[in-house]
């Protein structure tokens, strides 16, 4: 069974920076390109980052470009987001999923807000 368990979120200034964990377990995580998707409130769902199995290759939205970083560490099976210079419109519940799924975790919250 596929399993995907977000971590990290909180409150956090404007300007500031969290990282985001996403632990997988029930499948072959260094098989599989990751993703990272958010959900702000009441709006739909926005793709963030894309991470490939190998971890060499990266993509972002055009919102996240040049804040965010995404890795992963395939011996720990650990999916990671770092957030910087963070801004009061990046407040959304953020999901983990492979790329090829629409199964997400149960999200954690971040709130960025002075």
């Amino acid at each position: 069974e596929v399993q995907l368990v977000e971590s990290g979120g909180g409150l956090v200034q404007p300007g500031g920076s969290l990282r985001l964990s996403c632990a997988a377990s029930g499948f072959t995580f260094s098989s599989y390109s990751m993703s990272w998707v958010r959900q702000a409130p009441g709006k739909g769902l926005e793709w963030v980052s894309r991470i490939n199995s190998g971890g060499d290759t990266t993509s972002y939205a055009d919102s996240v470009k040049g804040r965010f970083t995404v890795s992963r560490d395939n011996a720990k099976n650990t999916l990671y987001l770092q957030m910087n210079s963070l801004k009061p419109d990046d407040t959304a519940v953020y999901y983990c999923k492979r790329s090829v799924d629409t199964q997400r975790g149960q999200g954690t919250q971040v709130t960025v807000s002075s």
